[in-house]
């Protein structure tokens, strides 16, 4: 069996150091011709995250059933990766396979310019169709204007994902408060620890946090057609609507109030994670792409707890294996895809604290782990998932972040900030 081993590497293009590349013992030292033997691979995902162990371990089962071939990886970040996507893609340097972000903005984008590969034919010859539900295939596919839902599949998740309020128990205990069921129960909690001198809510309001904040305060007061309206153009979104002003409003509200600090304007998510690993922050609402870590890292009792007060929450299938048109080696492409569908891997990933599409529910041990998984399949049947704010139209996540950065210093009101988001949104949004 060949060993897989990282070693540091230039990334083509890109120029960034300290880049890690996988590679077998045996096989070519070249960055993929064509030739069946090397597979260039791409993704974001933390060597903790479960997706990270997961992938690894797919990696070496690749080798395994591929004597000879070599798998370069080359770690990215996520912001690095939405950035230069579309340039790279168009490259002579795009990669055989890499993650890549779901929605009209991202994937549905880079599909409609013709820069990913239609793995229709695979996913229905391999069955992938088979394995990934109804629900979480909507982001695999797209129609000929980039929107999702319908058409060619131009990605394959083996992941879902959903976000829920991670908490530290022992901070809770400490300051004796019980763990919140209504949304008055969670804001008199914040009051108590604001009480303390102590932030309620890590936030990261240089990257995705933020604005997923005041999304899931808007989708308490939405219903699934206000957010088909938002996410898939099937009817008229009002950004003054009672949703909308309700999330804005009160997102400036709990900043005025301290529940989100003044001073996260420029934290990273990054930043937002290891203040709860490190016991700083008593809370942070995000996505179970942080399950994993927090199982290896976290040095304190901790649970989550679904947002209270709405049936609606951000998530969706996972991020997606895409296949590059301009790939060299697609068929190895779309067998190290298989691998990661495949019952082993799905269990790892499950085991670890992902929540995977094609797994034997049977084989998860963990305590938390089949916890996280049964809580999405009941937030999965209700038709919870209300995906992502930055999703509908291209260069939104970028004004999102700009936008939620001017609420949280006061450089801007809800009314305003709502004006500016709908007129991005309009400007872009495809005529239907």
């Amino acid at each position: 069996m060949s060993t897989a081993r990282r070693r540091m590497t230039a990334v083509a293009a890109a120029a960034l150091s300290g880049a890690l590349l996988l590679t077998s013992c045996g096989g070519s030292d070249g960055g993929g011709g064509g030739d069946g033997r090397t597979l260039r691979l791409w993704h974001y995902e933390g060597p903790d995250s479960a997706m990270g162990v997961a992938w690894n371990a797919a990696i070496e089962e690749f080798e395994r059933t591929h004597p000879g071939v070599e798998v370069e990886f080359e770690e990215k970040g996520f912001e690095q990766i939405r950035k230069t996507a579309p340039m790279v893609l168009n490259s002579s340097d795009a990669p055989d396979l890499m993650e890549y972000n779901k929605g009209n903005a991202t994937a549905g984008l880079l599909s409609k310019q013709g820069l990913l590969t239609d793995l229709t034919p695979e996913v229905t010859a391999r069955g992938w169709d088979k394995k990934i539900g109804a629900g979480v295939r909507t982001t695999s596919q797209y129609d000929t204007d980039g929107v999702m839902g319908s058409g060619k599949w131009y990605g394959v998740p083996n992941y879902a994902e959903y976000t829920m309020v991670f908490y530290n128990k022992d901070l809770f205990a400490e300051h004796g408060i019980a763990e919140p069921t209504t949304l008055a129960e969670l804001t008199a909690a914040m009051d108590e620890f604001v009480e303390a001198d102590i932030t309620p809510l890590a936030n990261a309001g240089a990257e995705y946090m933020a604005q997923q904040y005041l999304y899931q305060l808007a989708l308490s007061k939405a219903d699934r057609a206000w957010v088909n309206a938002y996410e898939l153009y099937q009817g008229e979104t009002d950004f003054h609507d009672a949703a909308w002003t309700y999330g804005a409003r009160t997102f400036a509200d709990w900043v005025e109030k301290g529940y989100i600090s003044e001073k996260s304007t420029g934290t990273k998510s990054e930043d937002a994670g290891v203040s709860f690993i490190q016991g700083k922050a008593p809370m942070l609402f995000s996505g179970s792409w942080w399950y994993g870590r927090f199982q290896a890292e976290n040095q304190f009792d901790w649970g989550t707890f679904p947002w209270p007060g709405t049936d609606l929450t951000l998530g969706s299938g996972g991020n997606l294996w895409v296949v590059p048109e301009g790939a060299k080696n697609k068929e190895l492409a779309y067998d190290f895809i298989d691998i990661t569908m495949s019952e082993k891997i799905q269990n790892l990933l499950g085991e670890k604290g992902g929540v995977p599409v094609a797994a034997d529910p049977t084989a998860i041990t963990d305590p938390r782990a089949k916890e996280l998984i049964a809580d999405f399949n009941t937030l999965s049947e209700k038709d919870g998932l209300a995906f992502y704010p930055d999703w509908p139209v291209p260069g939104f996540y970028d004004v999102l972040v700009s936008e939620t950065q001017k609420l949280i210093t006061g450089g801007s009101d809800p009314d305003a900030y709502l004006d500016a988001i709908g007129e991005a949104y309009e400007k872009d949004a495809p005529k239907r």
